[in-house]
């Protein structure tokens, strides 16, 4: 059994996932990964590629909800109803470039497609938001590459850790 140190939200952005038309796979994966770290997902949902929406769950997952994590799945792509990155950056406060940037880099090791992710780590309050593809095999690539550093950043986001460059 793992402890869980931070609480997390997975939230799936998908039209047809919001419309029972298809299973949220990414979203399962996601949790599944965060469960078996250092997280405890305290909500799962799906929306529909509506960035008002989204938007205006992430704010509450942020500001009522409270939890340390929230990771996106789906919407960061070319398609012009993938704005999951134009919803998320609507209600952060601070970026975050490098995860994003660790995100696609290692995508890129098993396909050249990885670049096209649009994804952004933001953060609102004590929360940071990380946006990953929607495919089960994009979401786990691009979480398992930020997992190891999420612990540090989360510390330091929340003022218990120590300063970033310490390490450096």
């Amino acid at each position: 059994m793992t402890d869980h140190k931070y609480a997390a939200a997975v939230l799936t952005v998908s039209d047809k996932g919001s419309q029972g038309l298809r299973e949220d796979a990414s979203g399962a994966k996601v949790g599944e990964l965060l469960e078996a770290s250092i997280f405890q997902v305290v909500w799962r949902g799906v929306l529909p590629d509506e960035p008002d929406q989204v938007a205006a769950k992430l704010k509450e997952l942020c500001d009522q909800t409270r939890v340390a994590l929230v990771v996106t799945t789906g919407g960061t792509g070319f398609s012009p109803r993938d704005l999951t990155p134009e919803a998320t950056l609507s209600v952060a406060e601070r970026l975050a470039p490098g995860l994003a940037e660790l995100m696609r880099a290692e995508g890129c090791r098993k396909t050249p497609r990885a670049m096209l992710s649009r994804g952004v780590a933001a953060i609102r309050g004590g929360t940071l938001i990380l946006n990953v593809p929607g495919s089960p095999k994009g979401a786990k690539e691009s979480l398992e590459a930020v997992l190891p550093i999420l612990d540090h950043a989360l510390e330091v986001l929340s003022g218990t850790g120590g300063d970033c460059a310490a390490g450096h």
